[in-house]
């Protein structure tokens, strides 16, 4: 067998048992204390490898999947741009030093809609600001039909504020870094409305783990967590993220449907006045 044929087996096996991510340069051994199966390596190259039984008290002895890691940490910054800069000076997220820039916000610090995303992408990172690529122009586009924009009446951020290489998910450590910033970049920019755009943003911020496809469409109560400095909930709007659009052509219907449920909202406020 050819060290890459090695190599391919290895990873089907590590794959098998639910490893998604690479946590260091060196290969170890399995808790366990084996390296995989014999028969798993005899059979590499010759399609997916046969389901290999595992003992119940290998199965029993396995980690239990741990909770996303809750932060104490809360930010103290009275404004807008010191939060700007306590963010940029924080090294808690090592997404800051594969990145090439902090990604914060864009738009009207005073508009009454606050859009909060996933993580920003390759446009994003290289130009400093969120939803500036091919899904930002999307999303720009459907807001301008409804007299929405970045520049007048709309604020928008991501939930991490630095490109996860290769556009990957961010991780759960990666999220938990980040939610305090984003929990007091609302307090500090007390919109009316919050908009939720995708699954990530919406979960992390509605603590729930139902999908952006039960999520979308419904409007739910943001509620700051206590010493976030926003002592009253948000009338919130997940809906699908403009990326998700341009993958399923088919979604922008509800989705157009979602934005028309926002405006709805903003004329009974009188935040937006009907187009001429």
């Amino acid at each position: 067998m050819t060290d890459a044929r090695k190599l391919l087996a290895d990873l089907e096996w590590q794959v098998g048992f639910g490893a998604d991510e690479a946590v260091g340069d060196v290969p170890t051994l399995s808790q366990w204390g084996q390296r995989r199966p014999d028969d798993i390596a005899a059979k590499a190259g010759q399609g997916s490898p046969a389901a290999t039984v595992i003992p119940a008290s290998v199965i029993s002895a396995a980690p239990k999947p741990e909770p996303r890691p809750t932060s104490t940490f809360r930010s103290s910054a009275n404004s807008v741009e010191a939060l700007r800069e306590e963010v940029k000076n924080f090294d808690g997220c090592a997404l800051r030093h594969t990145a090439m820039n902090l990604v914060f916000a864009d738009g009207n610090p005073a508009a009454s809609v606050m859009m909060i995303g996933e993580a920003p992408g390759e446009d994003e990172d290289r130009q400093g600001l969120p939803f500036v690529g091919v899904s930002g122009q999307l999303l720009n586009q459907m807001l301008s039909y409804v007299g929405l924009s970045r520049t007048e009446n709309v604020y928008i951020s991501n939930i991490i504020f630095w490109r996860p290489p290769g556009n990957r998910s961010p991780t759960d450590a990666e999220i938990s870094a980040c939610l305090p910033f984003t929990e007091r970049h609302i307090a500090l920019i007390k919109p009316k409305f919050l908009v939720l755009l995708g699954g990530v943003a919406a979960k992390s911020l509605l603590h729930t783990k139902e999908g952006i496809t039960r999520l979308r469409g419904r409007w739910v109560d943001y509620v700051p967590p206590v010493g976030s400095g926003l002592d009253h909930p948000i009338p919130c709007l997940p809906i699908y993220h403009p990326a998700y659009l341009l993958r399923t052509p088919a979604a922008k219907r509800q989705a157009w449907g979602d934005i028309l449920q926002l405006v709805k909202r903003l004329r009974e406020t009188n935040d937006l006045k009907n187009k001429e």
